[in-house]
């Protein structure tokens, strides 16, 4: 049995929220520069250089890559060896954030109520979803997530008969309607299965992995492919603009369901999608 100190996990998310809001993943800031040297649509072109810019002035000033800092949610993956010590595991992420975005400069867009709304002044409470895995490590990633796009996101319970087509047809139609808004190009989690809100927790899952990861089953490889092509032929584009390079990618998730249902939820991410994963 290992002991974890719940100082250590403060600290360390701490940094990560500085991290994720001022450093561009490679994988996406790679994926824009494709887009840029394949876009055909002059304008799409430019505002692609200028987000480009953007995450360079962001990383080399350590400054947000964008105002909207995002609502921290926080996946946390603890060894079953693990045993935590010094306070309350929730309370340890929340203090991390808390100074993670006073430290960090972050603009903070927590509300305490959703109807009554009022400023938390320090972006917390975060959201946190926990897995117990093997081992005695806990490995944390933080991925602000911005609302802009957040706001774009929907769920429908498809039927079963509604098949593959129907799937697809959601997926590209929610893309549709969002237009400009979420500020494409988009990084797009599909959760596909499990009940109403495991399929809405597969998609945000989705969006963790690289833009240009597959999905290890070939049938849904294929609907990757399927769904991405679709999209970029909407000319959407880059913030609405037009062109080629509306999505940058399409991360398909899967878990088994009831024999009468189909759940499908589609999390749609803006260029900068933000996710930092460390390992204590």
């Amino acid at each position: 049995m290992r002991e974890i100190n719940t100082d250590l996990i403060t600290k360390t998310i701490e940094k990560m929220c500085i991290d994720a809001n001022c450093f561009l993943n490679p994988d996406v800031e790679n994926a824009i520069c494709r887009g840029y040297e394949k876009e055909t649509n002059t304008v799409a072109k430019d505002v692609l250089n200028n987000i480009i810019k953007n995450a360079e002035i962001a990383r080399d000033e350590a400054v947000p890559i964008c105002q909207d800092t995002g609502m921290a949610v926080v996946f946390l993956k603890i060894g079953q060896d693990v045993h935590i010590s010094g306070g309350l595991l929730c309370d340890a992420v929340n203090e991390g954030v808390r100074r993670g975005y006073k430290n960090g400069y972050l603009r903070k867009s927590v509300v305490a109520d959703p109807v009554r709304r009022g400023n938390t002044g320090d972006n917390t409470p975060a959201i946190i979803h926990t897995e117990i895995v093997e081992g005695d490590n806990i490995e944390i990633t933080i991925a602000p997530k911005g609302f802009g796009s957040e706001n774009m996101s929907a769920v429908k319970m498809l039927k079963p008969s509604d098949g593959l087509e129907g799937i697809i047809d959601f997926v590209v139609d929610t893309v549709k309607n969002a237009g400009g808004n979420p500020c494409p190009p988009l990084v797009i989690g599909v959760g596909i299965g499990g009940t109403f809100e495991k399929a809405a927790y597969l998609a945000k899952y989705a969006l963790l992995r690289d833009v240009d990861s597959k999905n290890p089953d070939p049938y849904y490889a294929d609907l990757e492919n399927i769904l991405l092509e679709k999209i970029n032929r909407l000319d959407i584009g880059p913030q609405g603009f037009g062109g080629v390079t509306t999505a940058l990618g399409i991360n398909v998730e899967t878990f088994p369901t009831h024999i009468a249902g189909m759940p499908c939820a589609v999390n749609i991410n803006c260029h900068v999608t933000r996710h930092v994963t460390e390992k204590i």
